[in-house]
């Protein structure tokens, strides 16, 4: 191919990183009709052990676009391997079934016998409360890889992002070249890429996304600022074969040293010391390093690996771009944030940025929304991306082995094994609490919406499969059904009722899932007169033809 024939190919965005995250938004921009290309630097998927905890928010996410069976099939496996876990670590004829997880706190388990569930927000979460997922990220990867090819998104690996140049409007030179020809618009991202194959391409896109991990080029070439905290330890996270674990603690054990764990499958274990961040991150990690590391913790001298499988390194480095977006320039997932993987809410973290951005920027791309739509983008992820960090932080303040933090983490330790402790400490970890601050002062507004049981059979995720937002008219309203006209294609409308939930007349939920407006008794009256100006908030200008009454 050519560089003239090269400088032809278009898209509207260029998702750089294959990841859950990347792959997560390159399906959301497909689904909403945006032609996404998806760019990723390794040529396969990589099967290092990462994150698989998936809270309720982004099971809620994989539940509304279709994807949780697959995710469950996948979580079963998972607990067969878990099964067959023993105590040394090993695999016997004396199987046992894993105890019920509830989560934990800086290596503090939760006591799921104390968690008090009665919060009506669990009740509402539906079928993604019982899911219990434990997605392998690399599984994850392989779910995400063919829906996207089902919805069309072009995945090319092998394909590293090494500059682009974005017009006059993206703040960004990105390689330091000159400004490129912009689109039919006037905007938009050239964007320069190295393929294994067929060498250097320069890509057209009118936007550019960088899901390329916490070591994000596309951040560092667009300059976001990237304020935060340095890192304090070194920690390890592998699967091994190994032998002299006898002496190995099941689970999560604090020492006067550091952290380490042991399971909960065969050859699972983690080690975290308090000695300042590793001297080269990125240097793969050796059978000798983590075993040095783990007798150091463990105290345990014999514990021997004698085979690595996967292992990867990490640290508390606690960092968050100050906005997640630079003009044509956007950032999602670990580009956006890093922080240290307890509580295992990264992952979960970087699938609601996509959830959130995805539909968003496709109804920008496709004409149905204004550019200013994405300033919602900022607004709404990066408050639980700095609480995200927080939550973090103060996980690593109770894991110190000073006398000062042993001492809070006794405390910490009687309270978290409190039903109210747990419920509070349960609760901050599955995510159920999120919300983000739209207009409205209806109670529901801004929350994820509750998977109502209809009348028909049907539960309300189930009518999200398609991208789309909903309007759920649920007291047979023509009125308010009038006044969400001229949205078609954009917003699907359902008239049914809901015998659970006979105090509420409608809900306008957004594509994500967020309640955007909603309203009690006669939605078509007085508070179905703010309906109108919802849609266009999060919608855009109805077919001239079509406005909605006043």
């Amino acid at each position: 191919m050519t560089a003239s024939e090269n400088m032809t190919t278009d898209y509207d965005v260029v998702v750089a990183g294959a990841g859950p995250v990347g792959l997560f938004l390159g399906c959301e921009l497909g689904l909403g009709g945006a032609r996404v290309l998806v760019v990723e630097r390794l040529t396969e998927v990589d099967e290092t052990i990462k994150a698989g905890a998936v809270n309720i928010p982004s099971a809620v996410a994989f539940y509304r676009r279709g994807l949780l069976p697959e995710m469950a099939a996948v979580w079963e496996a998972v607990l067969e391997r878990m099964r067959t876990f023993r105590k040394d670590g090993g695999e016997g004829d004396r199987p046992r079934v894993p105890p019920k997880f509830a989560g934990h706190f800086a290596g503090i388990m939760m006591d799921p016998d104390l968690f008090d569930g009665s919060d009506p927000l669990w009740a509402e979460v539906g079928p993604a409360a019982e899911a219990g997922l434990g997605v392998p990220q690399a599984e994850l990867e392989r779910i995400l890889a063919r829906r996207a090819a089902q919805l069309g998104v072009e995945v090319r690996r092998g394909v590293e992002l090494t500059g682009f140049t974005a017009d006059a409007d993206g703040h960004s030179d990105g390689d330091g070249h000159g400004h490129a020809e912009g689109d039919a618009d006037g905007h938009g991202v050239t964007v320069h890429i190295l393929d294994r194959e067929s060498g250097p391409e320069e890509i057209r896109a009118r936007w550019l996304v960088g899901c390329d991990g916490g070591r994000s080029t596309v951040r560092k070439l667009a300059g976001f600022d990237f304020p935060g905290t340095d890192p304090e330890i070194t920690g390890y996270q592998a699967v091994v074969e190994m032998t002299g674990t006898e002496r190995l603690g099941a689970g999560w054990n604090t020492t006067d040293v550091g952290t380490y764990v042991h399971g909960p499958f065969p050859g699972r274990v983690l080690s975290v010391e308090f000695e300042g961040p590793p001297a080269d991150r990125s240097a793969p990690v050796t059978a000798e390093e983590l075993q040095a590391s783990l007798r150091r913790v463990s105290g345990v001298p014999e514990v021997s690996i004698t085979k690595m499988v996967t292992a990867t390194r990490f640290t508390d480095n606690a960092r968050q771009v100050t906005d997640y977006r630079r003009g044509r320039v956007l950032l999602a997932g670990d580009a956006a944030h890093v922080h240290s993987p307890f509580g295992g809410q990264g992952l979960n973290l970087g699938i609601g940025d996509a959830m959130n951005l995805g539909w968003k920027l496709a109804a920008v791309v496709r004409g149905r929304a204004p550019e200013a739509l994405l300033d919602t983008y900022t607004a709404e992820r990066h408050p639980l991306g700095a609480w995200v960090l927080d939550w973090t932080r103060a996980q690593i303040a109770l894991m110190r082995p000073d006398r000062h933090a042993r001492a809070l983490r006794r405390v910490v330790t009687d309270m978290a094994l409190t039903t109210t402790g747990t419920t509070y400490l349960v609760t901050q970890i599955s995510g159920v609490w999120q919300r983000y601050d739209l207009p409205g002062d209806h109670p529901l507004t801004g929350r994820s919406a509750p998977d109502l049981e209809l009348a028909d059979g049907t539960r309300l995720g189930e009518h999200l499969h398609t991208g789309r937002a909903l309007l759920l008219d649920l007291a047979d309203d023509s009125e308010l059904r009038a006044r969400a006209e001229g949205y078609g294609g954009r917003l699907d409308i359902l008239t049914v009722a809901c015998p659970g939930r006979p105090d509420l007349a409608a809900l306008f939920v957004r594509p994500d899932g967020f309640v955007a407006w909603a309203a009690d008794g006669h939605a078509g009256g007085a508070g179905g007169k703010a309906l109108p100006e919802a849609l266009e908030r999060w919608l855009g200008t109805p077919a001239d033809n079509a406005r909605p009454a006043a």
